[in-house]
């Protein structure tokens, strides 16, 4: 039988007004389409564990989100969880109600379909160490870095990998509003000195 974990309920409750329908609602499809799911607190925010990771939800100030750990295998016969222009972290976006939700038939399967992956006993692919040159800074993402004194010091100090990682997700912006809205993410990161995956970075301890 799956396990509730006291810590999500709290962690819900002290979540604001609009995000309290949103986790509850997920994580009572995850229970129905899993009943052997278990709840844990994982980097500061509710996942749902079966055989090991298999998705995760959080609140912010303005929106939720909620993600499956293995989404880049389950993209692959789940089309709809090919990340494109969806901001935010997860699989589906910003999430400011239940209706921005994926119907609960299609959350049902999904989980189902991540519960199977876990099943097989593949382990999670790890990622490779690249070790391509760092590609040329595009001219607009330059522009903005400049006007901006902490983030150019920030991403100057970077690594390469930190760097690349920022550029990429520019340059492979389709639409122009779009490269326009990531360099202006970037730059509000950046001078944060947030790499681009920071919300998926461990926190490190404090001493």
């Amino acid at each position: 039988m799956g396990k509730k974990d006291q810590r999500v309920d709290a962690y819900i409750a002290k979540s604001a007004d609009f995000a309290r329908p949103i986790l509850k609602h997920v994580r009572k499809v995850v229970h129905a389409a899993l009943p052997a799911v278990e709840e844990d607190l994982k980097w500061g925010a509710p996942h749902f564990m079966y055989k090991g990771m298999l998705c995760g939800m959080a609140a912010f100030k303005q929106h939720c989100s909620f993600g499956f750990w293995r989404a880049k295998e389950l993209a692959q016969e789940h089309k709809e969880l090919a990340k494109d222009e969806k901001p935010g972290m997860g699989q589906f976006g910003n999430l400011k109600s239940v209706e921005d939700l994926p119907s609960d038939k299609e959350l049902t399967k999904l989980v189902k379909a991540a519960a199977a992956l876990n099943d097989s006993g593949a382990k999670v692919p790890r990622a490779t160490k690249s070790k391509k040159p760092i590609p040329k800074i595009p001219a607009d993402f330059l522009s903005a870095l400049k006007k901006s004194k902490m983030a150019h010091a920030n991403f100057s100090a970077f690594s390469p990998s930190h760097q690349r990682e920022y550029i990429e997700w520019i340059t492979e912006a389709k639409r122009d509003e779009t490269r326009e809205r990531r360099i202006a993410t970037a730059i509000e990161w950046i001078a944060e000195g947030k790499s681009h995956n920071w919300k998926y970075e461990k926190k490190k301890k404090k001493k």
